[in-house]
């Protein structure tokens, strides 16, 4: 089977299409975390924006494999969230949701009709993407629960606090309101995530 005239070819473009639209949708969440003064936040969700782009464009370099000549249109059909509004805490719930779903439904029904069409490569992708996708629904969840908790700056136990401006490190249960060397806000702090989650 050609790849143009099979379901995969479809399934691409609504994947390229889709990596493009979350990250539209976690610059939004960069930006709102900015105005809220958490710029590790932003830090991190600058990281998933950027692996969001890399995704996007393995997705448009197969697309690119199905046809010699320039591939004018390619009319999809297909369902895009549309539920962010401008709440931070609101907004990183909704993206581990949004990533869980790839994760769990999309990108693994994708792989097998990629496989039964005879598309191992395209498959392998769409089974390498999954990782990735799970990756950043633990970040967005744990984000969001530190987040909403109250444990975002506060632990348990005595961790390391590291100010993301200047370096200085400080070991507490809590991080400092500000940073005593650089006067930088709270919000710069490096933020404790657990490995395996970005």
């Amino acid at each position: 089977m050609k790849l143009k005239n099979s379901k995969t070819y479809l399934n691409l473009a609504k994947a390229y299409a889709g990596e493009c639209m979350a990250r539209t949708r976690y610059e939004f969440l960069k930006y709102g975390a900015e105005k809220e003064g958490y710029k590790n936040i932003a830090l991190l969700v600058e990281d998933v924006i950027y692996q969001e782009f890399h995704h996007a464009r393995m997705f448009y370099t197969f697309i690119q494999t199905a046809d010699e000549g320039l591939i004018d249109n390619i009319d999809i059909c297909s369902g895009y969230p549309f539920k962010q509004k401008w709440n931070l805490a609101e907004n990183l719930r909704i993206a581990a949701e949004d990533e869980n779903n790839e994760a769990t439904k999309i990108y693994p029904e994708y792989a097998k009709i990629a496989r039964e069409e005879g598309f191992p490569d395209i498959a392998g992708l769409f089974e390498n993407v999954v990782q990735i996708e799970n990756c950043h629904k633990m970040l967005f969840s744990q984000l969001y629960d530190q987040l909403t908790k109250g444990t975002l700056y506060k632990k348990t136990k005595a961790v390391k606090w590291k100010c993301g401006d200047c370096g200085y490190e400080m070991t507490a249960k809590e991080a400092f309101p500000k940073c005593p060397v650089c006067q930088a806000c709270q919000g710069s702090i490096k933020l404790i995530i657990e490995d395996g989650s970005n």
